[in-house]
């Protein structure tokens, strides 16, 4: 005799047990598929009809999220693209020495056109410290804004002429900035300065205010220090050997107060105030005192170029 069958709803839960089980082997081997299928083809960035999935993640590599982007940006053979942070890195930095090679260009104009009796005697703009300060301040950014283009022009080239040119660009670059740009240019700021809030007088005397405005004494005597120090903070420049350097700098100033003492002796007349103030003995020693004041600015120069680019104190920095 058969055992009697089972009753309906037993058979019918027993049933649908083994369809969920089926229908759960079917649904985790299309997870499994669909993993398999977002992991080879992430790099690609094309995801046909149903299978396409938003931002896939890796499991176990959630941490390495951006590592796995960053390696999602290379190039098929092994070449690596420039990451966008990089490149934003180098777009202000590159902006700003056309901006300030724009502003130098509008300051110098500016003071050129100024009809000042002092443009018409012999020397012209040429005996003033402050003009040759500003025309190497123009140069040197000219020349940063030069290097900028050459190195967009030459990236990816194989030419090592192009290679050879630009180094020496950077070369020039570098030791502008030590020997002229720097020095010079926080010199003629300080002793200014000093100068007019003891005396405006021996330097810059009341009557000047009726032929340059606040703003282009401010160009000319006050921004040249800050844009200067935004490249030193921009740009690694590589200072010559401390001897060479402070030679090259004594050089410039022993060159400048020849320079004066000549127009001096054709025109009868000093080209600043304060000279024809003091005697003979005491302007010796101000010129004495003035080369040794721009020589410190040299040292000071190259010591905040080694603060501001020294390795452990950079990597600190990155650090924090």
């Amino acid at each position: 005799m058969q055992p009697p069958p089972p009753p309906i709803s037993t058979i019918t839960r027993k049933q649908s047990r083994e369809q969920r089980g089926e229908e759960g082997g079917r649904r985790s081997g299309w997870h499994a598929h669909t993993h398999t299928y977002t992991h080879t083809h992430t790099h690609v960035g094309s995801t046909p009809g149903p299978h396409r999935v938003q931002n896939p993640v890796q499991p176990g590599l959630r941490g390495g999220g951006r590592a796995a982007r960053r390696g999602a940006g290379r190039k098929a053979g092994g070449e690596t693209q420039t990451e966008p942070s990089s490149i934003m890195a180098l777009i202000p930095s590159q902006v700003l020495r056309v901006a300030i090679l724009l502003s130098y260009f509008s300051i110098l104009c500016h003071y050129k056109a100024l009809d000042m009796p002092a443009h018409q005697t012999y020397g012209g703009s040429w005996k003033f410290l402050t003009f040759i300060d500003l025309v190497i301040q123009a140069v040197f950014f000219g020349l940063c804004v030069l290097i900028d283009v050459s190195s967009l022009l030459t990236k990816g080239g194989d030419s090592r002429e192009q290679e050879r040119q630009l180094r020496k660009l950077i070369g020039l670059r570098d030791w502008m900035m030590a020997v002229l740009a720097f020095p010079v240019g926080a010199f003629v700021v300080f002793t200014f300065w000093s100068l007019y809030l003891y005396d405006r007088e021996l330097v810059y005397p009341k009557l000047l205010d009726n032929f340059i405005p606040q703003w282009l004494n401010h160009g000319m005597h006050t921004t040249v220090l800050p844009f200067i120090i935004i490249e030193m903070r921009t740009t690694h420049h590589r200072y010559p050997s401390r001897s060479w350097g402070l030679a090259a700098v004594c050089c410039f100033g022993v060159g400048y107060i020849l320079w004066t003492c000549w127009v001096h002796h054709v025109t009868g007349v000093w080209v600043y105030p304060v000279l024809e103030r003091i005697a003979p003995l005491a302007r010796v020693m101000f010129f004495s005192v003035m080369l040794g004041v721009i020589s410190v600015f040299y040292v000071l120069g190259e010591i905040l170029n080694s603060y501001v680019w020294d390795q452990p104190h950079t990597a600190k920095v990155k650090g924090e």
